[in-house]
């Protein structure tokens, strides 16, 4: 019984949790200070942009520099035993397996970047707001894709579905919000553009009738 309840309960399992939560606690914050004036809507990509910026910088950050120096498995202190925690649900992350890695540095840099400008451009309403916000979710995508799909194609030997608390909150949620809020994003984009198209073609109308007359 020990076996199977000791994953669940452990100390750094709390913590990484507690970790999560007060990130979304501060993104929630700091929509509050910059994002006052903006619709409920864009309120709520707001959280999520400043989350994913806090996550891509200080999580993926430092498992970037680990595993650049060396390995998260190799690494000490609380970060380190945070991605330890991980790195029981999917063994790559412990041995800076050069996928994973590399996704992780276009994650950091690139992703960490299109969403700071997505957060100016949501805030100031600027023109590009959605040609940002369609890149960031495709690469967003991508990166969950080429996270997994290399290791499906081989069996998933690295993953390790044994436990409730790896499979569902670990894998499947963890990586799971990665993938529905940028869908989620897309949508919103497609529409918004849908609508911009509709009126230009209702102005344009309006133009050539009035010509006409």
């Amino acid at each position: 019984m020990d076996s199977v309840v000791s994953p669940s309960v452990s100390l750094v399992s709390i913590v990484s949790l507690l970790a999560c939560s007060l990130q979304v606690l501060a993104a929630v914050l700091l929509t509050l200070r910059y994002g006052g004036q903006s619709s409920v809507e864009d309120r709520w990509v707001l959280v999520w942009l400043f989350y994913d910026v806090i996550v891509h910088l200080t999580l993926e950050g430092p498992f970037v520099y680990m595993s650049l120096v060396g390995t998260v498995e190799t690494s000490e202190g609380p970060m380190a035993e945070l991605w330890k925690e991980y790195g029981k649900a999917d063994s790559r992350w412990l041995i800076s397996d050069p996928t994973i890695v590399s996704i992780e540095i276009l994650t950091v840099i690139l992703d960490s970047l299109l969403a700071v400008l997505l957060i100016h451009a949501v805030l100031k309403d600027r023109c590009y707001r959605h040609f940002l916000q369609i890149a960031l979710c495709v690469c967003e995508l991508y990166g969950g894709w080429m996270t997994f799909c290399p290791d499906w194609l081989i069996g998933s030997p690295h993953l390790n579905t044994s436990n409730w608390l790896y499979l569902w909150v670990y894998l499947v949620f963890f990586n799971g919000v990665w993938i529905l809020m940028p869908i989620l994003l897309l949508v919103q984009s497609w529409f918004c553009l849908k609508r911009l198209h509709a009126l230009r073609t209702e102005h344009d109308r309006n133009t050539v009738s009035k010509k006409t007359k």
